[in-house]
């Protein structure tokens, strides 16, 4: 990292390598060092870096268009991507609103919820519910119903109110001897419970990730669970948001997260994976009712960015969507997600530190813990996660790290997302160097 920089860099007295070349698997620093990108940035590269269709299609665009406000136009490239957003979608999704990345599509997803409800002469509707450990996006109304104690810390005096409830976390808050069926019972009650204590008719609407990516490592719902939820959403009316920002666009082995669950969420937000990195890309996937509802009261969204609907970003966004078609990589998911946990689990699984290997399809996540046999995790001084993710590097291996995985203060995890096209090579390349990392930081 230049000494002179004028970049106000997330931490600013961290020394960064310097990026300058992706391709493939890897990405490469301005001292000629490869590195193994494991997590896709935070799950973004779905299909690597350097695609060369992806790359002449926003040269094509960018020569032939490359912005233009959607106040005053639409684009072929917005309008294909919105099709194919749809073919495959969740029964009931209709239309789509571009943003540029999945803070914005949340903040989106909050406001329409809010504009819904007032259009459907019930302004009382203004209590959101969220799950502790969750993050959907740094805006103030993203932030609002995010439960990431970090995050919030510096700005809750200036958040709006919102009312959480428990993540749906097997690992540390199924009961000994309790099924799994009794597990989810238990734990989708928590909402029933919320929305009759805020009172008939407040709640607009509860937001979750069907699995939760950076703030828990790739914590999938137990089965039954999110049934249970949209049973309760339904009956009282309140709206459903599945974020997908990370866990959506094939990463756990179908385009949407939701449909994996057996869900009908009223609205989407997707991002990361949609232009796959390419670009700065987001979307809100809209219920036809809701679609309905809004515009027939007001005529329209009162909403809206400069940069909606770029062009360009829909077109490389366009393109990764047809990748993925063509190149048949969702169904590859499943079957790779399984073969790298096999290869974890073959080379950490019975590391002492290591505590819970879990996910769905490339989202994978890798509980650390101070004690195997009581699931105790590592006290937040220790900063294990951080060390892990600058062994890595020094290994030539991203990852991401997460802190706070327990209880939102202790626990660390490590979350992996791979692109969806790597082989045998990559993933033992993957086993070996985590394996060589966990040494180094954790012994074993």
């Amino acid at each position: 990292m230049p000494k002179d920089t004028r970049i106000f860099h997330r931490a600013p007295s961290a020394s960064l390598p310097v990026a300058v070349r992706g391709e493939g698997a890897y990405l490469y620093d301005a001292d000629g060092r490869q590195y193994l990108d494991a997590s896709g940035g935070a799950a973004i590269s779905i299909i690597g870096h350097g695609h060369p269709a992806v790359i002449a299609a926003i040269r094509e665009q960018a020569g032939a268009l490359a912005f233009a406000h959607t106040s005053f136009f639409t684009s072929a490239p917005s309008e294909a991507l919105a099709v194919s957003l749809i073919e495959g979608a969740p029964p009931g999704l209709s239309h789509v609103y571009f943003l540029s990345g999945g803070s914005e599509a949340t903040e989106a997803a909050l406001k329409l919820a809010r504009q819904y409800h007032v259009a459907a002469g019930e302004p009382e509707r203004t209590v959101f519910i969220h799950r502790r450990q969750s993050y959907h996006g740094n805006t103030i109304g993203a932030l609002s119903v995010s439960g990431n104690p970090k995050r919030r810390a510096p700005y809750e005096p200036i958040l709006p109110p919102a009312v959480s409830i428990a993540p749906c976390y097997a690992y540390r808050h199924q009961r000994a001897g309790e099924s799994v069926d009794a597990y989810a019972e238990r734990s989708a009650a928590e909402l029933e419970a919320e929305i009759v204590r805020a009172g008939p008719g407040r709640v607009a609407a509860f937001i979750a990730e069907p699995v939760v990516g950076a703030t828990l490592g790739a914590v999938a719902a137990v089965p039954g669970y999110f049934e249970r939820i949209q049973a309760t959403c339904r009956r009282h009316g309140v709206l459903l948001i599945a974020d997908e920002v990370m866990c959506g666009m094939g990463r756990t082995g179908t385009r949407y997260a939701s449909t994996g669950f057996g869900i009908e969420p009223d609205l989407v937000t997707v991002a990361k994976g949609l232009a796959g990195g390419y670009q700065p890309l987001g979307a809100l996937i809209v219920h036809r009712r809701v679609y309905e509802q809004v515009t027939a009261e007001r005529g329209a969204f009162v909403h809206g960015h400069t940069y909606s609907g770029h062009p360009t970003a829909c077109a490389a966004g366009l393109a990764v969507q047809r990748v993925l078609k063509e190149e048949r990589l969702v169904e590859r998911v499943p079957a790779l997600g399984a073969q790298v946990v096999a290869a974890l689990t073959d080379a950490i699984g019975a590391h002492p530190h290591v505590g819970d290997i879990r996910g769905r399809g490339l989202l994978l996540g890798i509980e650390l813990v101070e004690s195997r046999d009581t699931r105790r995790p590592f006290p937040a001084a220790r900063g294990v996660a951080q060390a892990i993710k600058k062994a890595g590097m020094e290994e030539g291996l991203i990852c991401y790290p997460g802190s706070g995985t327990a209880d939102g203060v202790d626990g660390d995890h490590i979350l992996l997302a791979p692109p969806y096209t790597w082989t045998d090579r990559e993933v033992g390349e993957l086993a070996d160097k985590l394996g060589r990392t966990l040494r180094r930081v954790l012994g074993g």
